[in-house]
């Protein structure tokens, strides 16, 4: 009788299994459609176009770079300049062309590739507003845990800024940023100094047309956590600040919803998000992506205090220590094993310790030795 109960159970789960059949949702997306991401600012600098192919859901490929197509940008005045492919899908301009505040800006792209019927695309015609100075940066401590008689057991950092246009231009902003700190592995090795950047990868922007006035204070630029080093010996945070015009802005708004507010597949896709681009052969080809046009501004901040319950991050690097002042080294050194203490000269107590963590041994497994070019500026 029991026997009959695992034969038809087994049967039954055969059934439901032979019943599965792979589901690939039905959706709008071409196999290929054009992928844009480029920006133009009023200040001095090369400028960068990348260009790009989109794949289909289905597809778990690399995203595929556009190569020798023809890339300019012109303005409202009958200027262009010419974009230089420095790799393959990246387009950048001399170095001498910059934006101009009150200017309007068009980027145009030929594709000069057979196999894309050598199309030609450009985007709308895109006034550079400008854009007022960040007034301040300035953080706040957050005690996120404190031991029993209420002191900061463990503490975080939140960067604001403050900003105001008081003309009344820019409705619209944009902020993105960069990172960096400096970290020192706590042996004495050879790269034992190093500092890290990082930029922003999230949307940050703002709406003040609704407000009395274009006054923003106290917005959130950056939460630092406790669990990095970030804050550990000293941190610096480069904010930038760009105007926008409200059709970007709604841009810039729905792509946060994706990347931010994604709940299943069927909500906003990539593909629903209109740009500025649109192909001039077939206008209701769908293309990807925003050609921005801003004025910028920058304000940095640095930060060297003291934080309380900061992550150590080098709890787990000594895993081995060989004894004697004459110690063989162990085999694979340099390749499995890295020497973060050398006290083997010491008549009395000579030994020498090993890790299999290169990150432990050479600070540039994270970052670089050299030193950036601002990191002695003070506040400003």
């Amino acid at each position: 009788m029991r026997s009959n109960k695992y034969i038809a159970l087994i049967t039954g789960v055969l059934i439901i299994s032979s019943c599965i059949t792979q589901f690939v949702p039905e959706t709008d997306e071409n196999d290929t459609m054009l992928v844009v991401e480029g920006m133009i600012t009023d200040q001095p600098g090369v400028y960068t176009v990348k260009l790009s192919k989109s794949l289909p859901l289905s597809s778990n490929g690399n995203t595929v770079v556009l190569t020798g197509c023809i890339v300019t940008i012109s303005d409202d005045n009958g200027n262009w300049t010419s974009l230089y492919e420095t790799q393959p899908g990246t387009y950048v301009t001399d170095g001498v062309f910059r934006g101009f505040v009150g200017r309007k800006y068009k980027l145009l792209i030929n594709t000069n590739n057979p196999d894309l019927s050598y199309k030609n695309y450009e985007s709308l015609l895109m006034e550079m507003k400008p854009v007022p100075l960040i007034d301040s940066l300035f953080y706040e401590k957050i005690t996120t845990e404190v031991t029993t008689d209420g002191r900061p057991l463990k503490q975080e950092c939140q960067v604001y800024l403050n900003t105001y246009d008081p003309d009344g231009i820019c409705k619209y902003f944009r902020w993105d940023f960069s990172e960096t700190w400096i970290f020192r592995i706590p042996y004495e090795v050879t790269n034992r100094i190093c500092w890290i950047t990082n930029n922003s990868n999230s949307i940050f922007i703002k709406n003040t047309s609704v407000l009395s006035e274009d006054r923003i204070e106290k917005w959130p630029v950056n939460y630092i956590s406790a669990i990095t080093d970030r804050l550990s010996k000293r941190y610096s945070l480069l904010v930038n600040q760009y105007s926008i015009n409200e059709d970007e802005y709604n841009y810039w708004e729905k792509l946060q919803n994706v990347t931010e507010n994604v709940g299943s597949l069927y909500d906003i896709t990539p593909v629903s998000i209109p740009g500025n681009i649109y192909c001039i052969e077939d206008p209701s080809e769908q293309v990807l992506g925003y050609f921005s046009v801003s004025a910028k501004t920058s304000k940095r901040i640095f930060i060297e205090d003291r934080f309380a319950g900061l992550a150590y991050l080098y709890s787990q690097c000594p895993s081995d220590t060989i004894f004697g002042m004459m110690a063989p080294e162990p085999e694979g050194l340099g390749v499995s094993y890295w020497l973060i203490i050398d006290n083997s000269y010491d008549f009395f107590n000579p030994y020498k310790v090993y890790t299999t963590i290169k990150g432990c041994a050479d600070c540039t497994v994270r970052g670089t030795t050299e030193e950036p070019s601002f990191w002695r500026e003070e506040n400003k």
